[in-house]
């Protein structure tokens, strides 16, 4: 299966090249393009791939108008840090609709859904677009993300909203910290699991030891080998995360939105 990535951060689309041949190493990305202006160009010359995989806002326009000009029957998966454009998504070839920080379980998920189209030979018969339509306008109406988490202190269990949460932390037991600096103990295995039960445009997985919540940061400073160090509010400001170089440009988009 061919499949293209139209993507206007080259960090971003290699790290989505990387999940995708880990999940579906099938899938032969054939082009990664970073436009609308060179998407244009490429498809006037190519044929259409099997899958495309679609970013929402690009550095000259929002994707949706490639199919302005380029007639596409492909199933396309699109890729965001928005989710303000779901619907218009389904009404150009959506298959699914994914937010940024992309999980692999999704990522998956949605490939899955893309190879069934395929094999019946029907990219996104209109029945299926207004079911999965239907689901995800269902999804928005109910709250898909966790609102408080138990945590342990002292022999005792604390209710904590997630909006108070500064970050989670993997030291020699998952952690929470909270705004005012408090530490506690949850009763969680891995951050996998944690990070699945979070609004993705909240927090953010900054490695593997931590997740982040963005009203808790204070700042960002470059450091060496385009890495970035993130610093926290008072009182959690004696902890220092680092982002690595591959994460950085992702990073960036999701604060800046």
């Amino acid at each position: 299966m061919k499949a293209v990535i139209i993507e206007d951060e080259e960090i971003i689309a290699r790290v989505l090249q990387q999940k995708i041949q880990h999940v579906a190493p099938e899938i032969d990305i054939v082009q990664i393009l970073p436009s609308l202006k060179t998407s244009r160009r490429w498809f006037a010359e190519h044929a259409e791939p099997d899958l495309l995989f679609m970013d929402v806002q690009l550095s000259d326009g929002v994707s949706f108008e490639l199919f302005q000009h380029v007639q596409l029957s492909c199933p396309v998966i699109f890729t965001t840090a928005y989710d303000e454009y779901a619907i218009q998504a389904f009404k150009n070839n959506g298959v699914d609709y994914l937010l940024k920080p992309i999980h692999e379980g999704e990522l998956q998920q949605a490939i899955q859904k893309c190879k069934a189209l395929i094999q019946k030979q029907a990219h996104a018969a209109p029945q299926e677009l207004n079911a999965l339509l239907q689901a995800y306008m269902q999804q928005g109406q109910t709250n898909r993300y966790k609102e408080k988490f138990v945590a342990s202190i002292r022999n005792q269990w604390v209710p904590i909203s997630v909006s108070e949460i500064a970050c989670f932390m993997k030291e020699s037991l998952n952690y929470l910290y909270h705004l005012n600096g408090d530490r506690y103990i949850l009763d969680y295995n891995a951050l996998d699991e944690i990070e699945e039960l979070l609004d993705p445009r909240q927090f953010y997985r900054a490695n593997r030891q931590c997740i982040i919540n963005i009203e808790a940061i204070s700042g960002v400073k470059s450091i060496e080998g385009s890495k970035l160090l993130v610093r926290l509010k008072e009182p959690n400001h004696k902890l220092e995360i680092d982002i690595s170089r591959l994460k950085s440009a992702e990073f960036r988009k999701w604060m800046d939105r």
